[in-house]
């Protein structure tokens, strides 16, 4: 490791003699460098973790060591018999009461052996780390050659760097984490709510998770899942290619040094090839349920039953339900629903068909609002009424907007012959339709609607219009006149009502 300030006093052939008391002084404060200055305030060129070498003090020396304190140097060093002999009092006193430890270094000693002292330690310790990140990443690399290549490679590294290591599916699900008990309750919650937003993102990104004083569980620390231990920090990667992410990897990142960060830069890549590697197993199952569903349209429950049971198990029994899904992102809404028992599912073209189980709740509206998808769920049946849910769950979806992007065939149902009239395509031909009525008289549709509403009474139709019954009626005979219909027939009134509906639907 780095030189601490100790050590660099222990070292008999510099002559370092320390002046300020040592239950004061920060000695095992590491130093990553040696400097000299002798600037009045030399902080904007040093880094935190160095120590300074002086010749001279400035005459107020209170601001002076205040300053270095706060910039984070871990020691002065005063030069005696080069400007004046002896160190001064005030920068002992100063140095005394800010906790900076202050020695003083001989004339016979000069400020560049003490940079070489500083600069082989580093040099020793960066050597150190690089040939541990070497040794660690081959031991992982072996690991990952292992039967479970993924669990093996995470139990690897979080054993090498002594800190928590887990994984949350693309379903935002704690997966795995190592060692076993060495992440908290508080920090298995922190993970999945940060990783959820990355999951929906559906891009590659990284992120942070948790972040408490206590640092990271090491290895070990068998009580460290009882809630109480204090929140670790987790730095966080997704895995996977963008659009359709595989999952989030957190790693407690507290006091990681570089080398130890491409330990980890290394793992991420391995992890992720090892859930790419998956995709063509992934795309067998796809292939298979996509053959299993047609089977069930097909009618044939026997040979899709002997099919699905072995890999997808068993097929929902029952009342069931149909939802048809499309977006974007249906491949990843799948990688979730992998993980949901329960329900079947299976990719029918460009769509994503759900067949769950009327009693079983349903995830679908959060699964829709996470990935974007837009679709329509049929009514409760029988697996041998599969075409006719079908056809409902299509009618459904094709009623879905951004609103509601999940209907519900039930909903619409419950709603009449009517409700089937709120899609775009309806409205559309309603408003060609009742133009004319508009461009002759903008308040025409409104009252052939109230009208119609009142069963064509004109007395009671009249008193809510505020009119007289005559004028009701001429305003609906000049209606007859602009569309060329007779309204005193059921079919014409049926139609009339039908676009005025649509069109303000």
């Amino acid at each position: 490791m780095p030189a601490t300030v100790a050590q660099l006093l222990a070292r008999q052939d510099l002559g370092l003699r320390l002046l300020t008391p040592s239950g004061t002084a920060e000695l095992d404060a590491r130093i990553h460098w040696a400097h000299s200055s002798d600037l009045e305030d030399p902080t904007p060129f040093l880094a935190p973790g160095q120590v300074l070498l002086i010749t001279g003090a400035p005459d107020d020396v209170e601001p002076y060591v205040s300053r270095l304190v706060a910039h984070g140097i871990a020691g002065l060093g005063f030069g005696t018999e080069v400007v004046r002999a002896g160190t001064p009092d005030a920068l002992v006193d100063a140095c005394t009461r800010h906790g900076l430890p202050l020695f003083e270094v001989p004339y016979r000693t000069p400020f560049i052996a003490i940079a070489r002292f500083v600069a082989e330690r580093v040099a020793a310790d960066t050597y150190a780390r690089n040939t541990w990140a070497l040794r660690t990443s081959r031991a992982i690399s072996l690991a990952a050659l292992r039967p479970d290549a993924l669990g093996a490679v995470l139990a690897e590294l979080a054993r090498q760097i002594d800190r928590p290591v887990a994984l949350v599916g693309a379903d935002g699900e704690l997966d795995r984490a190592y060692p076993p008990g060495g992440v908290s309750a508080q920090d298995r919650a922190a993970i999945t709510a940060a990783a959820e937003p990355l999951l929906r993102a559906r891009r590659r990104a990284a992120g942070t998770a948790g972040g408490g004083a206590g640092g990271g569980a090491g290895a070990g620390d068998d009580d460290a899942d009882d809630g109480a231990s204090a929140s670790a920090t987790f730095a966080l990667q997704t895995l996977g290619a963008a659009g359709r992410l595989r999952g989030v990897l957190a790693v407690g990142s507290a006091g990681l040094d570089q080398a130890a960060q491409q330990v980890v830069t290394g793992v991420v890549a391995l992890a992720g090839l090892a859930l790419e590697q998956s995709r063509a197993t992934d795309a067998a199952r796809t292939r298979l349920r996509t053959a299993v569903w047609r089977a069930l349209l097909a009618g044939d429950r026997a040979l899709a039953e002997t099919v699905a049971e072995p890999v997808l198990g068993a097929l929902p029994s029952g009342p069931v339900r149909v939802a048809v899904l499309g977006g974007t992102a249906i491949a990843s809404a799948a990688d979730v629903l992998e993980s949901r028992p329960g329900l079947f599912f299976a990719r029918d073209g460009h769509d994503l068909v759900v067949l769950e189980e009327d009693a079983a709740p349903s995830g679908l509206p959060e699964l829709a609002a996470r990935f974007d998808l837009r679709g329509g769920i049929s009514a409760a049946g029988p697996l041998t009424e599969l075409a006719s849910a079908l056809a409902q769950a299509s009618a459904a979806r094709d009623r879905a907007d951004a609103d509601r992007p999940l209907r519900g065939f039930d909903d619409i149902a419950g709603g009449g012959m009517l409700a089937l009239l709120d899609t775009p395509d309806a409205r559309a031909v309603a408003t060609a339709a009742i133009a004319p009525l508009g461009s002759a008289d903008a308040d025409l549709p409104r009252v052939l609607l109230v009208w119609l509403d009142h069963n064509g009474v004109y007395d009671v139709a009249a008193r809510e219009l505020g009119m007289h019954r005559h004028t009701l009626r001429t305003r609906v005979a000049e209606a007859e006149r602009i569309l060329g219909v007779d309204l005193g027939s059921f079919a014409a009134r049926a139609d009339l009502y039908a676009a005025l509906r649509a069109a303000h639907a």
